[in-house]
């Protein structure tokens, strides 16, 4: 993926998003042509609870453990039998083991499941963790999405400032390259609603100078990556209203949804601003969180 060999990482826990999870991973890793590496952490229950499959089964600690990450190695041969696959059972906490894996892995794959029956609707508090301070690159299957179901072709990106948002444009165009898909990059913007009404005889004019600077910025934002990708069919779009209502409307009919998040030098705790932060609990696709220094 981003980095030659380096393994796609896969949470997997025994829970059926985690399966689901195993087998977007194992396309995504056949795409790059990486490693894929399935870990379980043996204390993830402490975050989300044992609603386990039922099916996996739990005669002891250990055989739990060894029968999880073989079913999950058993699905991914299945999916794709050329990958080199790689199981591992980590005895340490699940966040504290997927932020470890996380520093030398092309990325990081999660299956959103939460606490409740609103699993499919909220985000459990391994996913947003590890979003918020892993190294590499996050991605999140969502939980009502389908791998089996209908491919749009259709990778969008959400265009932060400039330069802080050049690592997450890198890896939506990589992403789109290796899919054959669209990539469409989202820029909003807003107007402050005392500037429109300051001046009645220049209405619409502060709401223009807003949606240019959009456009400035989306161009900026964009331009390196368009030219070493193109053959990327990149689509161009400002919206005005908040990001994340504009991104999470472009998120029903997209295969993959990437944002990035600030990882600023001295700051500790999560870091994940309100608009990944939104989107990674409401998007209807996967979200990949992109990490940004």
């Amino acid at each position: 993926m981003r980095t030659v060999e380096l393994p796609l990482i896969v949470g997997v826990d025994g829970s059926e998003p985690s399966l689901r999870t195993v087998d977007w991973a194992a396309d995504e890793a056949g795409l790059h042509g990486v490693p894929l590496r399935l870990v379980y952490a043996s204390m993830w229950e402490r975050y989300e609870g044992s609603a386990l499959a039922p099916a996996v089964g739990r005669p002891t600690e250990q055989d739990l453990a060894e029968s999880i990450v073989s079913v999950a190695a058993e699905r991914a041969r299945r999916r794709n039998p050329d990958l080199k696959i790689s199981t591992e059972v980590l005895p340490e906490e699940a966040v504290t083991a997927l932020l470890n894996e996380g520093r030398n892995a092309s990325a990081l794959l999660l299956g959103s499941r939460g606490r409740s029956g609103i699993a499919e609707l909220l985000l459990g508090s391994v996913c947003l963790s590890v979003a918020a301070r892993a190294d590499c690159p996050v991605i999140v299957i969502r939980g009502n999405h389908d791998t089996k179901g209908d491919v749009h072709h259709r990778i969008v990106l959400g265009i932060d400032e400039p330069p802080e948002g050049r690592a997450a444009v890198r890896f939506a165009f990589e992403e789109a390259q290796a899919r054959g898909a669209a990539l469409h990059a989202v820029r909003a913007w807003r107007s402050p609603a005392h500037e429109a009404i300051d001046h009645p005889l220049l209405t619409g004019e502060p709401g223009r100078r807003y949606e240019y600077r959009a456009v400035e910025i989306l161009e900026t934002a964009l331009e390196e990556a368009a030219a070493d990708h193109p053959g990327v069919d990149l689509h161009r779009r400002t919206v005005e209203g908040p990001a994340r209502k504009a991104l999470l409307a472009a998120s029903d009919n997209a295969d993959l949804l990437v944002v990035g998040a600030q990882r600023r030098p001295g700051h500790f705790g999560l870091q994940l601003g309100p608009v990944s932060h939104a989107v990674l609990h409401h998007s209807s696709c996967p979200v990949a969180v992109v990490p940004q220094r």
